[in-house]
């Protein structure tokens, strides 16, 4: 593209796979999208990821590359009147894909009015998303659909990006551009390859010189006073869904509240908000306060049935009471502590005394046998090894500091003694 109205990020988009950056698991010499497209069919697709990662631009390669009608619809503005037009389109062009970005935007209703079409093949769909389709896509159309997750592009893939743009983009070629530090760059984007190529175009074009010398510095000036102009994909929400909840594992209700502001005043969509708040109450707040997942559990209903306007008194309720609540990651980081220990040691074997025993022959194999039902010991409690051999008295949840969780941590400490040190 020879426009230089046209955004860096828009000129520089890949039109092969060969020149997709990244997400080689699925584009790669053996990934399962190129062999789609070697062999002709491609199946509906939901393309589940962060932003500014080549959801789009894999559904314009996959639809060029196999020479198919592509028709674009994005879920913020799209309803179900314009699905039925698209659907009524396609049914004189064969094969025609239908991209929806930010499906999980789209209702119940509106997802209904695509299934018939999909599961007739009248359209291939491909969606894109940023959320769990699990809990966004309805059961029927997700069953209809194959689900790949893109991963967010490494450092070393995003430097390349800068290289390629300085290289190969017709107009900053023209420059001599040097850049000495990418942190800046990097950071600022957050791995928004859209986010990281419009920012280097800003930078490039923030001084009036042929020869231009990129620091993080220079980059963290430029980028102050343009904030606006190179978040020109809109995605700055997710900037601020970062500050939401950093603030509010921060213990900061006031700045909490502000950042909701920012969410609402943009129009985010209220079980967005919600859902993220129900993961906080569990992974930063957890057994230091149990009440704090019942109540984002019943913020969650509750805005899911109210929506906007009255859904915002529900999360500022919400919010104040997370924020204002002790905090613990014990629970989140035990569970990854189990789950790096599982990957480590693989499929260690169920002690036999914790076995089921339903057959005569696997008792008789000594399965189930010297367990000790903890219900016929004093205060229901026995010591005996729970974990297997290989990782016996083995620590993977240490309880905060925190009035609860000292009080769990005084009553393992009672029972299992000498054993684990609590």
């Amino acid at each position: 593209m020879n426009n230089p109205k046209i955004p860096l990020a828009e000129r520089m988009r890949p039109h092969t796979l060969d020149q997709f950056a990244g997400q080689q698991h699925l584009v790669g010499e053996k990934g399962v999208l190129r062999r789609y497209i070697q062999s002709g069919m491609i199946p509906s697709l939901i393309l589940w990821g962060p932003p500014g990662v080549g959801k789009t631009t894999l559904a314009n390669i996959i639809a060029s590359q196999l020479k198919l009608p592509f028709i674009a619809l994005s879920a913020i503005n799209a309803g179900v009147k314009d699905i039925r037009e698209v659907i009524d389109r396609a049914k004189s062009r064969p094969g025609t894909i239908l991209f929806i970005d930010e499906i999980h935007r789209f209702s119940k209703s509106q997802q209904d009015a695509l299934l018939n079409a999909v599961e007739k093949g009248i359209v291939t769909l491909i969606g894109a998303t940023t959320e769990n389709p699990s809990f966004e896509v309805i059961s029927a159309l997700l069953s209809r659909s194959q689900v790949y997750v893109l991963k967010h592009l490494t450092k070393e893939e995003l430097i390349a990006l800068i290289q390629n743009a300085l290289a190969n983009d017709v107009y900053l070629k023209k420059k001599n551009v040097n850049v000495k530090e990418y942190e800046a760059l990097l950071n600022i984007s957050g791995g928004d390859a859209r986010k990281l190529l419009n920012l280097l175009e800003i930078v490039v074009e923030g001084t009036n010189s042929d020869t231009v010398e990129i620091t993080d510095d220079w980059v963290k000036q430029i980028a102050q006073q343009n904030v606006v102009l190179y978040d020109k994909s809109g995605e700055m929400h997710y900037d601020i869904v970062s500050a939401f909840i950093k603030s509010i594992r921060g213990s900061d209700p006031n700045a909490a509240i502000y950042w909701l502001a920012r969410m609402m005043e943009g129009g985010e969509d209220v079980k967005f908000i919600a859902r993220r708040l129900l993961i906080l109450a569990s992974e930063d707040i957890g057994n230091a306060n149990p009440t704090a997942m019942v109540m984002a559990n019943d913020c969650f209903q509750a805005v899911s049935v109210i929506g906007y306007p009255e859904s915002d008194i529900i999360l500022a309720q919400t919010t104040i009471y997370l924020a204002s609540s002790p905090k613990s990651n014990a629970s989140y980081m035990a569970i990854r502590n189990a789950q790096r220990l599982v990957r480590e040691q693989g499929n260690l074997p169920v002690p036999m005394h914790l076995r089921n025993a339903p057959s005569k022959m696997m008792k008789e194999m000594g399965y189930g046998q010297n367990y000790k039902y903890a219900h016929d010991f004093d205060q229901n409690f026995v010591v005996q090894e729970f974990l297997p051999d290989e990782i016996k008295n083995t620590i993977l949840f240490d309880p905060g500091n925190n009035p609860r969780e000292n009080e769990m941590r005084k009553n393992l400490k009672n029972w299992w003694g000498g054993k684990y040190d609590y």
